[in-house]
């Protein structure tokens, strides 16, 4: 079992919602925090939120340079990297395609830009992000995890094409990721794994009106949305058990996209 004191985590995402969420369970645990985000102001904010040891690195995570340089700071920082936790990510919903409903010809599409954006971030971001820090961790010996942040999005949400397709690729990097490094005897050493939650209750969510939250909590079977600090308990889980490799784990209140069985 792994201890959280005194680990290092990598964040990015890290001024909000799960990410920051994170960064608050990690610090109370006595672990140390890399907390970084494109968003210079709100990434302040958090910092002056948390308590403990805390730096924050600016970084867009869809440049190489940027998340080249995260890797270093934090083995400059601290001297390891024990957790990577690559949460930035957007949303920008639409169908793919949005026939009207009385003429049945197609009046709006998703923009190429809508589709890339999502992907650049949600996708090429976290590809960059693993493998510039898992670089780091192999060549200065660090234990430790790789978590990723898939969703019940990846299952096959309507109006979310681009960002189904990237969360349905964290579902699967795990099992690559694992297998990769069991080929050059590193999985003991270094494990991957995913969390991938339902609707969390972010203040983004719990903004929406409360006609669609409704809609939203009428197909949960607890009846309530998942808090973020539900989410990185199971992150903290996955971390300490070295058993939990190579797989997504889901954490949505029994959420079936609507289905009641």
């Amino acid at each position: 079992m792994l201890e959280i004191k005194d680990s290092v985590a990598v964040i990015t995402g890290g001024s909000g919602g799960i990410g920051f969420a994170l960064a608050e369970y990690w610090t109370a645990r006595g672990g140390k925090v890399v907390l970084a985000d494109i968003a210079t102001e709100a990434l302040e904010k958090a910092k002056q939120q948390l308590k403990g040891d805390v730096i924050i690195v600016e970084c867009n995570v869809t440049d190489e340079n940027d998340c080249a340089m995260l890797a270093d700071t934090a083995m400059e920082t601290f001297g390891r990297i024990n957790l990577v936790a690559p949460f930035a990510g957007i949303i920008m919903d639409g169908l793919m395609v949005a026939p009207d409903r009385e003429t049945g010809k197609v009046v709006k599409k998703m923009s190429l830009e809508a589709f890339q954006k999502v992907v650049d971030i949600n996708l090429t971001g976290v590809f960059l992000t693993v493998r510039e820090c898992s670089e780091r961790m192999i060549n200065n010996n660090c234990r430790g995890l790789i978590c990723l942040v898939s969703s019940t999005g990846s299952l096959g949400t309507a109006g979310q094409i681009n960002y189904s397709s990237t969360k349905a690729a964290m579902s699967v990097m795990p099992k690559v990721i694992t297998a990769e490094f069991f080929r050059r005897g590193l999985s003991d050493r270094i494990r991957c794994a995913a969390v991938a939650p339902g609707y969390v209750g972010t203040p983004m969510v719990r903004n929406m009106s409360q006609k669609a939250l409704d809609k939203i909590l009428s197909d949960v079977p607890i009846k309530r949305l998942i808090e973020p600090e539900e989410v990185v308990s199971l992150v903290g889980e996955i971390y300490r058990n070295e058993a939990l490799a190579g797989d997504t784990y889901f954490i949505h209140g029994g959420l079936r996209l609507g289905s009641r069985g």
